[in-house]
């Protein structure tokens, strides 16, 4: 039973959160109004640089502590990466999903869990400063899957403490092949994990 200090704290996150991304979305769609208004000609070579400079840091900024769960949230900040896709004519009437393609772009979903593996890959691998075992415990208990597999808890009170950083990584690192999570390199993972999931030309 989900006691009134668990629902208090799940909706203060969830507003937080809302409020972050609300705030995110248009900054950056401002970023987005001040190229449209200084440059009388846009394509490709000029729109992407300046996206990936300007606009997309916002867009990504803490993506791993506070990477969003709900749909809206999801929404709303994915809107901003369409309109700016838009911003190449000969692009425009595209799927938005060619359009990144042709851009050499992923979807901000796709990179927000690519960023939540890379990571993970790093915590595993000793490149960060805190050890892994802050954040996880390895499971000897199924043997199935590669060496590095994480345990997963039984339970969590609340939908946002499903989403933390430590338990949402959980499934998708699990689901990585062993030449994947014991790659020797931070760019050999990068390169391995792209490889896996058909990520071809992608710029970041």
């Amino acid at each position: 039973m989900r006691t009134s200090t668990d629902e208090v704290t799940e909706d203060d996150g969830s507003i937080v959160q809302e409020m972050n991304t609300a705030f995110n979305g248009v900054y950056a769609n401002s970023r987005l109004g001040i190229i449209r208004r200084n440059f009388s000609v846009l394509n490709k070579d000029i729109v992407v640089p300046l996206y990936l400079s300007l606009v997309r840091p916002i867009l990504d900024y803490g993506a791993q502590a506070w990477s969003p769960y709900l749909l809206q949230d999801i929404r709303t900040l994915e809107r901003v990466q369409r309109r700016a896709t838009r911003l190449v004519p000969e692009l425009s009437n595209l799927p938005y999903e060619e359009r990144c393609q042709r851009l050499g772009l992923q979807t901000l979903e796709n990179r927000r869990i690519r960023g939540d593996m890379i990571e993970t890959y790093k915590l595993m691998h000793g490149y960060e400063d805190i050890p892994y075992t802050k954040f996880f415990q390895l499971n000897t208990n199924n043997l199935r899957g590669h060496s590095l597999k994480l345990a997963k808890p039984d339970h969590w009170r609340t939908t946002l403490k499903g989403n933390w950083f430590a338990i949402r990584v959980i499934d998708q690192w699990n689901s990585l092949p062993e030449n994947i999570v014991t790659a020797p390199t931070i760019a050999t993972f990068k390169a391995r994990y792209d490889r896996h999931l058909g990520i071809v030309g992608v710029i970041g």
